[in-house]
């Protein structure tokens, strides 16, 4: 180890919100994903908010616990290459934007209510509802 502290940079920034992004879509909570990663619920946590690197072979082991593709954790990284600032320091590249839904906690609220509908009957239900009240018919706008 060098001895110098750990700053974090946007890319650790942006990983740590992707994890905790799939983790709210799949409905568990920190303890929850520690108890499936085999790691502490405050190590979940470190990840999450850029306390702790994340490494490959942990990264790794994260998208097989949550069901997702290793990319997943780099979406949204504007070609993986954060540009610096004048003063050296890399600046966030993961900021949420009003176009980024899947940023807004109330979508995430509907992401699980849906997945978690016992049947493709009922998904089908809420789709065709939320279709009608946004003025779509046969899949097309109106």
């Amino acid at each position: 180890m060098s001895g110098r502290p750990f700053i974090p940079t946007s890319v650790d920034e942006h990983i740590g919100q992707r994890i905790q992004l799939r983790r709210v879509m799949m409905g568990l909570s920190q303890k929850d994903l520690s108890k499936i990663c085999g790691v502490t619920f405050q190590q979940i946590q470190k990840y999450e908010s850029a306390g702790n690197r994340i490494s490959a072979s942990r990264l790794f082991e994260l998208s097989v616990a949550m069901e997702t593709p290793v990319s997943f954790f780099f979406q949204g990284l504007p070609g993986n290459m954060p540009e610096p600032t004048r003063n050296g320091r890399v600046h966030r590249v993961a900021e949420p934007t009003p176009e980024d839904l899947l940023g807004r906690n109330e979508s995430l609220e509907i992401i699980n209510l849906y997945w978690k509908l016992d049947s493709d009957a009922q998904r089908q239900t809420v789709k065709n509802l939320l279709r009608a009240l946004n003025g779509m018919t046969d899949g097309a706008e109106k």
